[in-house]
């Protein structure tokens, strides 16, 4: 185990402190308009948004790419993890360092803390942007890859453990702790209500694979939810950003630079 300092810099990152937690993030580009936090789910890291951040940086945005407490370069923290504490620590991560408002996208549960920031704290949050996420069990699509999770799979179990071995400051031998407290908070959350969202106002993208691990219905019943909520299916897609970045990135892209009518008036 290795200890970690808040402003010590590692594989083009930082660390920072926020809350209880010293955390690794990574920030590149121009320093003006709104900023935009990128937000990871279970079992990633800032890496899994390897195909958006140049698109991104290209495009003049300034991004903020924070890696949760036992994912990638961030130390882990005793306890279970907890979607509210994750949501509690990204507030005071857009609080203290990103320091004012930002467009905020979330991937897998890290959609689901966006949104809950959003709901939490509207004044920290400009345009959101929820990512193949659900928001409770009824939400999830049958799943290979969380089926293959959930019963321990050695094949899947060894391929989240090479990369969290190099990357850790924890040491490989905590991968074994930080496996089952994913594995627990994957199998009891998120668990909300889509209708505790209906007072949400912020512009909200919701994008969804027409192959993914959310079902359709659940994504279109929260667009439809939220005031100002929209709906994108990317066709024969499964793991969105990743695998259909020349659709995904220009679609998030021109969201977060305009939010498209409600109505059009003509004439």
């Amino acid at each position: 185990m290795r200890q970690v300092h808040a402003g010590e810099h590692v594989d083009g990152g930082v660390y920072v402190d926020i809350a209880d937690a010293t955390i690794w993030h990574f920030t590149a580009g121009e320093a003006y308009g709104p900023p935009t936090v990128l937000l990871h789910g279970l079992f990633a890291s800032a890496s899994s948004w390897g195909t958006q951040i140049p698109a991104f940086l290209d495009a003049g945005r300034h991004l903020f790419v924070p890696e949760r407490s036992g994912h990638g370069h961030s130390p882990d923290l005793p306890g279970d993890f907890s979607l509210q504490r994750i949501v509690e620590r990204t507030i005071v991560y857009l609080e203290t360092v990103v320091g004012r408002p930002a467009h905020l996208v979330g991937w897998a549960d890290g959609a689901a803390v966006a949104l809950l920031v959003a709901r939490e704290r509207p004044d920290l949050v400009h345009r959101l942007v929820f990512v193949g996420g659900y928001l409770n069990a009824a939400g999830r699509a049958a799943d290979a890859f969380i089926d293959q999770v959930t019963r321990r799979d050695p094949v899947t179990v060894d391929y989240l453990r090479i990369y969290y071995d190099t990357t850790s400051p924890d040491g490989p031998e905590h991968f074994d702790a930080v496996f089952d407290k994913a594995v627990r908070m994957l199998t009891t959350e998120p668990e909300c209500e889509i209708a505790a969202f209906a007072g949400v106002e912020v512009p909200t993208l919701v994008v969804v694979a027409d192959r993914g691990l959310v079902r359709l219905e659940h994504a279109l019943e929260l667009a439809r939810t939220l005031p100002r909520g929209r709906l994108a299916v990317l066709p024969g897609t499964h793991i969105l950003p990743v695998e259909s970045p020349e659709l995904f990135n220009p679609l998030v892209l021109s969201f977060l630079a305009a939010d498209p009518p409600s109505v059009w008036e003509f004439g």
